[in-house]
């Protein structure tokens, strides 16, 4: 077969053909257990590839797709962990497929299901719209009548440099057992998104409150009971719990629990929560009290 039929028949322009000098020189192969089905059900099948050195899981996965299942379907762009769509479940826990090496699991099974916490489109593809869903309700960033470009004290925006890292890869919201076990995704804003809410909130520019969306809205940030898990699985090492919830959570606690500002809201008809779903503005003193709270 000529080089150009051989292209044609390739899966995708991904794959290339294991050389004889590119496998390992003693003939090992691994052995991955991969999830084949869709929402209506499913089980692992088993396959056998060439163990090349250095392999991914994602390499091994995009192997298989070319050579023994043609119709596997997996999610995936970038090839650098930086786009967050190859991300799946590997042993059980939520993975970048591209950034886990094969040798990893020396000696163990290799089983790769897709996320848990969202409908199964097929095979190692879940369908994550629902988060975007989640995101559009969030208020959205209000500077008000400032135009960029602004002007910002410097330890303002070193905060913000950590929760702008996030790719969406959504394993955050996959491990998260208030969405994987209790199922309260209408409730329940996740992980990811209270990274973002944190980055809206500390940013000295934002007139917006989403205090009251925390607590009484979508948000739902009482619910996180503070595990961090989703900080042990975050593959671009954002702190979410002690940078993000932890901090959002005592502002919550602050606005509705503070004794003083209770007495406030009750004597002024509770106005400002009123405004503090999104399109209300914020206190003058925001900016001073970000920075010695924040």
């Amino acid at each position: 077969m000529s080089e150009t039929a051989k292209q044609k028949n390739m899966a995708s322009k991904a794959h290339a053909e294991v050389h004889s000098d590119d496998a390992a020189k003693d003939g090992r192969t691994r052995t991955l257990h991969i999830f084949r089905g869709d929402g209506e059900g499913g089980d692992l099948v088993e396959y056998e590839i060439p163990m090349i050195e250095g392999m991914v899981v994602l390499d091994a996965v995009l192997n298989i797709q070319a050579h023994q299942a043609g119709d596997l379907a997996v999610r995936w762009n970038c090839k650098a962990a930086h786009c967050g769509s190859c991300s799946a479940e590997i042993n059980g826990k939520p993975k970048l497929l591209c950034k886990t090496r094969v040798e990893e699991y020396e000696g163990q099974d290799i089983r790769v299901m897709p996320l848990q916490a969202f409908p199964v489109v097929k095979d190692l593809v879940s369908d994550v719209s629902w988060n975007y869903g989640v995101s559009a309700q969030i208020p959205a960033f209000n500077p008000g009548n400032e135009q960029a470009p602004f002007t910002m004290f410097e330890e303002d925006v070193e905060r913000l440099y950590e929760p702008r890292k996030c790719i969406e890869c959504f394993m955050c919201q996959d491990v998260c057992h208030v969405l994987r076990t209790h199922h309260k995704h209408p409730e329940f804003a996740g992980p990811r998104f209270f990274v973002r809410m944190q980055y809206l909130e500390m940013h000295p520019m934002d007139q917006s409150s989403r205090l009251q969306f925390l607590k009484e809205g979508r948000g739902g940030v009482q619910y996180c009971n503070i595990t961090k898990c989703c900080s042990e699985v975050c593959p671009v090492d954002i702190h979410i719990t002690d940078n993000s919830i932890i901090p959002l959570k005592e502002r919550v606690a602050d606005e509705y629990y503070d004794p003083a500002k209770w007495l406030m809201r009750k004597i002024r008809g509770n106005r400002r929560n009123g405004s503090a779903n999104g399109g209300g503005a914020r206190p003058n003193h925001k900016r001073a009290e970000i920075r010695t709270n924040g």
